[in-house]
């Protein structure tokens, strides 16, 4: 008897092959039923969230699992929107690039083509179900999803949507296809179904991320894991600082891109640390400090020693940790020791010291002047995002349509045979 996985991989591998070759305007209509489908069905996948919310409070889910969890009017209301930008970016299949004649008349060149099947792996996070299928079907990739089960009523009632919002449209469909049991095994077996899966996507904690590394055959996109670094450099505009490190650390903090780590000049420390510590005090922020910090803020109950591990924590919380630095290369080392190549800032007014931190932070996405809550799809203009890469081969950062696709060469010749 087949397997779920099987049985949907086959179906997938030949909805492929049609999304391929599929028109852009075919699949432009499909994502705007889909906005459509959300918008009008939101009542009904509310009510599922809901007691996805209601069984993880049961169960003791962290806060920042249940903000991931949580879906809301707003937060459908911007799904449908990144809909809409997806619709509006230009369809990268089929694109030429890199075309040059050849000194024997040949002419060459490159041509976008989708990857094929996506297999995305993901926690808690039911707005990646329509994320990343509306990116691979603008990508023209088939995709198979794997949620949690955290999310399960979520997403059962977002892949309703999915499937009756895409009849008729002309996509074919298998396109979209998701994995229905929670059987803990079908994640390994989806890591090494190399036969209807080109690349794995994990969209979860550092443990599933390690797991699909050590355990899949298949080529995995990592990322999302972020240790999220601020250094305020010594010539700073501090009330800019202060607006850039509040926002990074409190607009949204169990997200991946939230600062973890401020990092400040000595020269600066003094008058920087009581105006930022007040700032975010006021929001609820927990401070852990390194030595020469602690000293300069005091007893106060929101202000504690650092802990051991406290520099090397994605927090997903109102903590922050905070060292003294006596300038940019002790910044630049403890970013290179501690950070997760995800999103690191520099606040600084001196265009040289902004410069080597752009040079030599080896991060997906490096800032300055500015918070690094913008490493996002959305706000990159990818319309939304798939994951954020932090490896190196084929895509860091967010990942959009672009970061979907591979190539083919095309050559096109008049007769000519190699001598």
């Amino acid at each position: 008897m087949q397997s779920e996985l099987t049985l949907k991989g086959e179906c997938a591998r030949k909805a492929a092959r049609q999304l391929a070759i599929l028109d852009t305007r075919t699949k432009n209509r499909a994502l705007k039923s889909i906005a459509l489908g959300l918008l009008r069905n939101g009542d009904q996948i509310l009510e599922a969230n809901k007691k996805d919310i209601d069984a993880g409070r049961a169960a003791g889910l962290s806060d920042a699992l249940l903000d991931r969890l949580l879906l809301t009017r707003e937060r459908m209301e911007a799904i449908a929107r990144d809909i809409d930008s997806v619709i509006a970016l230009p369809d990268p299949v089929g694109q030429r690039f890199d075309s040059r004649i050849l000194e024997n008349g040949l002419q060459i060149s490159k041509c976008r083509i989708p990857i094929g099947v996506i297999g995305v792996i993901y926690e808690a996070r039911p707005n990646v179900t329509i994320d990343v299928s509306t990116l691979c079907l603008k990508s023209g990739n088939a995709v198979i999803l794997r949620g949690g089960k955290e999310a399960r009523e979520s997403n059962q009632a977002l892949t309703r949507v999915l499937r009756e919002s895409l009849e008729g449209t002309g996509v074919p469909a298998g396109a979209v296809q998701i994995i229905e049991s929670t059987d803990r095994s079908l994640v390994g077996e989806m890591l090494k179904a190399h036969q209807y899966i080109d690349m794995i996507i994990p969209r979860g904690g550092a443990a599933l991320h390690q797991f699909a590394r050590d355990n899949a055959t298949i080529p995995v996109i990592t990322g999302g894991i972020g240790i999220c670094h601020t250094y305020i450099d010594k010539t700073a505009n501090l009330k800019k600082a202060t607006e850039i490190v509040f926002n990074a650390k409190v607009q949204r903090p169990t997200v991946c891109n939230a600062l973890d780590t401020l990092l400040v000049h000595r020269d600066v420390a003094v008058d920087f640390l009581p105006t930022i510590h007040e700032r975010l005090k006021g929001a609820g922020v927990e401070f852990r400090c390194d030595s020469r910090a602690l000293s300069i803020l005091g007893r106060d109950p929101s202000v504690r020693p650092a802990g051991e591990k406290d520099f090397d924590t994605e927090f997903l919380a109102l903590i922050l940790a905070v060292k003294i630095v006596d300038g940019i290369d002790e910044a630049l080392s403890h970013i290179q020791q501690h950070g997760t190549q995800h999103s690191d800032a520099i606040v600084t007014e001196d265009y040289t010291n902004s410069m080597r931190f752009v040079q030599e932070v080896d991060s997906a996405t490096v800032y300055v002047n500015a918070s690094t809550r913008f490493t996002d799809g959305g706000q990159f203009g990818l319309g939304a995002e798939v994951a954020v890469s932090t490896q190196r081969l084929h895509a860091r950062g967010p990942m959009g349509l672009q970061e979907l696709t591979t190539y083919k060469w095309i050559i096109l010749g008049a007769g000519q045979v190699r001598e």
